[in-house]
């Protein structure tokens, strides 16, 4: 079993699998230090582990803490399973309609605006804007 495939389980021994882990990061990296070691077994836990570990232990923990707050984590669970969240099914908020979200909902209401055009009185003209400018310009340079 590679390093990547072997999760933690709660049915192992957290030492066995802890120290499993870090022979084999020591076998792929060894010239990586231990603090290192220890920090990439510990990224390569499920989420909630990981900050589990992360927040018990000081930054530069052991191996042997890693353990321990796998061991106490679990240790109070009734069945001994890290409980799963049931995932909520992403749904369309127009229709309800699970196999797509309201972004691509067919039934949406597609709503098109008019866009009036100016009547050729009001709308102002390349001259005008510039006169407008030049004689801006030319206050301020009277000042």
């Amino acid at each position: 079993m590679s390093f990547e495939n072997d999760k933690y389980s709660v049915d192992k021994d957290p030492y066995e699998w802890c120290l499993r882990k870090y022979k084999r990061l020591k076998a792929i990296y060894p010239q990586m230090n231990i603090q290192m070691r220890n920090k990439k077994l510990v990224t390569h836990m499920p989420g909630e582990l990981e900050n589990t570990v992360k927040c018990r232990c000081n930054q530069n923990f052991t191996l042997d803490e890693i353990a321990n707050t796998l061991r106490d984590e679990f240790k109070d669970k009734p069945s001994g399973r890290v409980e799963e969240v049931a995932k909520k099914k992403d749904s369309c908020h127009n229709c309800g309609s699970t196999n797509h979200y309201s972004k691509n909902c067919p039934k949406a209401k597609r709503t098109v605006y008019a866009i009036e055009k100016f009547p050729e009185e009001e709308s102002p003209t390349e001259d005008s804007e510039s006169d407008s400018m030049g004689d801006a310009i030319r206050e301020k340079s009277d000042d």
